[in-house]
């Protein structure tokens, strides 16, 4: 019997989602905060200066403050996944909301960088508690056509998140709200997690996994580990110049993680309750998924940082100006999201492969033209080129979640959002890591202003040729069934 058809012979009626009649406002209510976490992954980028200066941080406090969510975020993942399966998806989601909430709290508050170091690494967790069970969510309140809106809805808010990060937070911080400054960022998620928390029971059904009820306690023990051994390598290793104990932890978390899926197969082989069933990976459009996932998250996250180092150092844009500047790129992706629905019906899931070479050439675009603008010519000719890469953007991130688990039974949807969610992580990770390295050692000795022009454009030409590699890596998913 292959894994296959093990995922699908063990997978009972979980729920019954009203197909005909969905409620519509389960949507908003796991979505805002999934726009939170997001923001708060990006947002913090242009509060630095401020930080630095209100709490006397050195840098490797701040490169914690910066990275410590993402980094607690990943640890937490896939065992989040198993504790929705047992416990009930919407508990899991309400426990996160309320942790995120007074996690945001303590960094608004924060009276020295350890503390807000804390503060970061709480919003970690929390958002790791949260973030599997709303697409597991989504996968019991909706299915067919309507899944798939609400799936594009959520790739949307993310994207969003993503793209208008940089202005929400360069607004906040110019309007100085209550003469909070930099808190502001942080302090804004309070009333909005209040609000969706009490909205959240009304609203949300919960739902819950078959099987044992039991954690695989061993199995949590090697997955945060292998996954710490990754991330925090990838996150400290340009700022320390790889020392030795980097490329341990690297060497170290491919061990635990190999142990990790061989332990994970013998439970399920024994009917036991691994923290993940391995035959999800039996399935071409998931395994393949998550490697399209990782290499356009790889792209993603690391132009936004290094168009933001190009903007700000480059040019000598305040953070403001920088995120006023993302507004082309937000209206591309906006455009192309709210046409994904008709694009998807013409092109299926080559809308992937087309949006990507989309982005590419956005790339290509801006990086010509940044390189003849230099660092004394007129920002706004980039305009046209990063409405191309915002419409690309629009094009994949709307409908990648939807491709990845369409074909998941909602028994493990919990355990495949985690792994989806994790995959998001290490591509956002490794793309920094390397792509990053590139970048700065691309600004040379001494570094001017015009450094990062090279910089900016070598690292552009770099992530048009992943996005290339991101629209062949969607020719090896399987063909969607024809119907009739």
């Amino acid at each position: 019997m292959t894994d296959t058809a093990d995922l699908s012979t063990k997978a009972g009626p979980a729920a019954a989602p009203a197909e005909d009649r969905p409620n519509w406002s389960t949507l908003p209510v796991v979505l805002a905060p999934t726009f939170m976490i997001t923001l708060d992954m990006f947002i913090v980028n242009v509060a630095i200066p401020s930080i630095q200066e209100d709490l006397h941080a050195g840098t490797g406090a701040i490169q914690f403050v910066v990275a410590g969510i993402s980094l607690a975020v990943a640890a937490v993942l896939i065992t989040a996944g198993r504790l929705g399966d047992i416990y009930g998806r919407r508990r899991l989601f309400a426990i996160g909301l309320a942790l995120f909430t007074v996690a945001s709290a303590g960094c608004g508050v924060a009276p020295d960088a350890g503390e807000l170091i804390v503060g970061r690494v709480a919003q970690g967790v929390s958002a790791g508690l949260m973030m599997p069970q709303v697409l597991a969510i989504l996968s019991i309140a909706y299915t067919g056509a309507n899944r798939l809106k609400a799936f594009n809805a959520y790739g949307i808010s993310m994207g969003f998140a993503g793209v208008f990060g940089q202005l929400i937070g360069g607004a906040l911080i110019k309007a100085d709200l209550f003469g909070l400054g930099w808190r502001a960022i942080f302090l804004i998620n309070v009333p909005i997690g209040i609000v969706v928390l009490l909205l959240t029971r009304r609203h949300v059904p919960e739902s819950k996994g078959t099987g044992s009820s039991k954690l695989d306690l061993v199995g949590t023990v090697l997955v945060t580990l292998g996954l710490v051994g990754v991330i925090l390598p990838l996150i400290k290793g340009r700022e320390e110049g790889w020392p030795a104990w980097t490329w341990e932890c690297l060497a170290a978390s491919v061990v635990l993680l190999a142990v990790f899926a061989l332990h994970q197969r013998r439970l399920g082989a024994k009917d036991g309750a691994p923290l993940i069933n391995m035959a999800l990976f039996g399935q071409r459009a998931f395994s393949v998924g998550l490697i399209t996932t990782m290499l356009f998250y790889a792209v993603m996250s690391t132009f936004f940082l290094v168009f933001a180092l190009y903007l700000q150092q480059g040019h000598g844009l305040s953070a403001l100006e920088s995120g006023l500047i993302f507004v082309p790129l937000g209206t591309g992706f906006f455009l192309s999201s709210m046409i994904a629905k008709q694009i998807g019906a013409k092109l299926g899931q080559q809308a992937l492969a087309v949006g990507s070479v989309v982005l590419a050439v956005g790339l290509v675009v801006l990086e010509l033209t940044a390189d003849h603008l230099g660092t004394d010519g007129a920002i706004g000719w980039i305009t046209p080129a990063l409405l191309v890469a915002g419409f690309g953007m629009g094009m994949v991130m709307a409908p990648l979640s939807a491709s990845v688990l369409a074909g998941i039974p909602p028994q493990f949807a919990a355990a495949a959002s985690g792994v989806l969610s994790t995959a998001v992580q290490v591509g956002t990770a490794l793309g920094v890591a390397i792509i990053g390295n590139l970048f700065y050692n691309a600004l040379g000795s001494p570094v001017q202003p015009s450094s990062f022009t090279h910089a900016f454009v070598l690292s552009s030409e770099v992530l048009a040729v992943l996005s290339v590699v991101v629209a062949v890596s969607v020719q090896l998913l399987p063909k969607p069934a024809k119907r009739g």
